[in-house]
């Protein structure tokens, strides 16, 4: 597929890494322009653009920045209409703690208000940028889960291609207000990483009995 991918800091430098290995054609952007630069530079199949030319002919849209940047970021592109957006921000604090918005809405479905052309999906925002870089091959055979959420099943389908395409399990998370679930999942994750000192080589799983 043909990709934009907004950020080039830890997630957006993971998800170029990935998506060039698998044979995607990837366009960068990023606030900084250098920064996009020495990402593209260090992933053949990549290139860096501003943002009024990053969108091109992809077909596909990853938001890696940070929640508050995400939708001007996005509107830097120009028309988003039937493009797929992948949102993997959450909305957290200043400390990473915590929340600055939930139970009633959720980034993504704030995001999807915002550009109401796009077709809009919740993914990768549960997977550290640590875990996105090195692969989901985990201890004991597993493979780590990315939960894809959206009222969009076209987009949905999009997103479980390219989840798949790097060798992560793709998990049907249901509808887009099911982000509201998702990002306190990412907290809590993020909470365990840093906070409860487990470190950032871990992720969120459902375990299920055998039949």
């Amino acid at each position: 597929m043909n990709i934009t991918i907004l950020g080039a800091g830890n997630m957006g430098s993971a998800f170029v890494k990935q998506f060039t290995r698998a044979g995607h054609q990837v366009r960068v952007t990023a606030r900084t322009p250098g920064k996009a630069k020495a990402v593209a530079a260090a992933y053949p199949g990549a290139i860096a653009s501003q943002p009024g030319e990053a969108l091109a002919d992809s077909s596909v849209v990853i938001v890696a920045t940070g929640y508050a940047d995400a939708v001007p970021a996005l509107q830097s592109l120009g028309s988003l209409a039937g493009k797929v957006v992948i949102d993997v921000t959450n909305p957290l604090s200043d400390d990473y703690m915590s929340l600055t918005i939930g139970h009633v809405t959720s980034a993504a479905e704030e995001i999807a208000k915002a550009l109401p052309d796009a077709e809009v999906v919740k993914a990768f925002n549960a997977v550290f940028a640590d875990v996105l870089a090195d692969g989901p091959a985990f201890s004991f055979g597993q493979t780590v889960p990315v939960f894809v959420a959206s009222d969009s099943e076209r987009a949905k389908q999009t997103a479980k291609v390219l989840v798949q395409s790097i060798g992560f399990k793709a998990v049907d998370a249901g509808p887009l207000k099911n982000a509201r679930y998702l990002e306190p999942l990412a907290g809590l994750n993020i909470y365990l990483g840093y906070g409860a000192g487990h470190g950032t080589a871990i992720s969120p799983a459902w375990i299920r009995k055998a039949a």
